[in-house]
């Protein structure tokens, strides 16, 4: 897949003819060198192999002559692949999450500005330009790393960082602003946006108090946003804690369990379900396909969980590159045994994904995948 995001941007490669990318596997501090050298400012595309947006960037805008004339005499250009080599670490110091990013920095590799999604070429070209203008972000970080922190520099500072959805710094700032207004804050309509908009951390004494007493803000701002805000501050945490550096996968065994104990003592619903998720999530990006299956089948035997046969399916892909036929082996009976379920009647068949109709039958898939595991050769592509 990228080898094709690659080919779609092949006119790019010829100047004039559109923007002129630095060679697939440049590194970003390589490409910090080349702007330093060239006095030029460095324009980042951050993608994925998956991403229909990003596709359509590479194969649409970047190529037309009137992006490259603007963008090639002032920018060392750089795609970077968010999930593989350096793009995970990347992605997290720079807090990407939501594709395509795209951000503009300095000659000197510091953030000037950044936007997100797809436009047309004139779009992208005001968006880039828009996004090179130093807005003196530096200057308020200085002041926060100074140590001020006035309410009103800090409303200041977020509204500066929250445009460039920088989710990480934005808690950060949210944090000091209800500092010590855990039971108060429901009153304050400003924060109640800043807890609503930018505290993404649950252990944090404000989100732990709303977990536990939900009512006089669901008063305020309605059951669903709050439910819908509780939930995705204790399930996204979770991923947050699984970090990269120099191609190494870790968790951050402290914090998780600081996490997984805070779950317990609020009664977080579906706990197990975002810690499992977790746990399966970093046993894949380990390649460390004993635990990976061991969690699945955690997972997929709970009591009070339900996996989806989409989901089921997508866990048994990564399991393609292990080759202990062992490991393979547990995989294929799980998805066996829901095969079963569903052909004996015990299980009705999936037809939706959230709001969506599936456009496949999953249950025709279901023994092809069995198959695969256990060693045999299958053809995906044949009904």
């Amino acid at each position: 897949m990228v080898s094709l995001l690659f080919c779609l941007c092949a006119p790019a490669q010829t100047a004039g003819q559109g923007i002129v990318f630095e060679p697939a596997g440049t590194q970003f501090r390589q490409a910090v060198q080349k702007a330093l050298s060239s006095n030029k400012f460095i324009f980042v595309d951050c993608y994925t192999s998956w991403c229909g947006p990003c596709k359509m960037m590479a194969r649409e805008v970047f190529p037309q002559p009137k992006v490259g004339s603007f963008m090639n005499p002032s920018y060392v250009s750089l795609q970077i692949d968010m999930e593989k080599g350096e793009g995970p670490e990347l992605g997290k110091k720079w807090e990407v999450s939501a594709y395509p990013t795209f951000i503009v920095f300095n000659s000197r590799g510091q953030e000037l500005g950044r936007f997100l999604g797809g436009s047309d070429a004139d779009q992208f070209i005001q968006r880039v330009k828009d996004a090179s203008v130093d807005k003196g972000v530096d200057a308020y970080t200085k002041r926060w790393e100074a140590g001020e922190r006035s309410e009103a520099f800090l409303f200041e500072y977020l509204g500066v960082v929250s445009k460039s959805n920088k989710r990480e710094q934005c808690n950060l700032i949210a944090e000091e602003l209800l500092r010590d207004k855990a039971e108060t804050f429901v009153s304050d309509e400003q924060l109640r946006r800043v807890f609503m908009s930018h505290l993404s951390n649950p252990l944090h004494p404000a989100a732990l108090y709303v977990t536990r007493h939900p009512e006089a803000l669901r008063q305020v701002m309605g059951d669903v946003p709050v439910d819908m805000k509780l939930r995705n501050m204790w399930s996204y945490y979770g991923r947050d804690l699984i970090n990269e550096h120099d191609g190494v996968v870790t968790l951050d065994e402290v914090r998780f369990q600081q996490w997984v104990d805070a779950m317990r003592d609020c009664q977080v619903a579906h706990a197990d379900e975002y810690r499992l998720n977790v746990l399966i999530e970093l046993a894949k990006r380990q390649k460390d396909w004993t635990a990976y299956v061991s969690r699945c089948e955690e997972f997929f035997h709970h009591p009070s969980l339900d996996v989806t046969d989409i989901e089921l399916c997508k866990w048994m892909n990564p399991l393609m590159q292990c080759q202990d036929m062992a490991v393979r082996e547990r995989a294929a009976a799980l998805l066996q045994q829901r095969y079963d379920d569903l052909q004996s009647g015990r299980r009705e068949r999936q037809t939706r994904a959230g709001n969506m109709m599936l456009s496949g039958n999953l249950t025709a898939v279901m023994p092809k995948l069995i198959r695969s595991l256990k060693g045999e050769q299958v053809d995906f592509s044949k009904p």
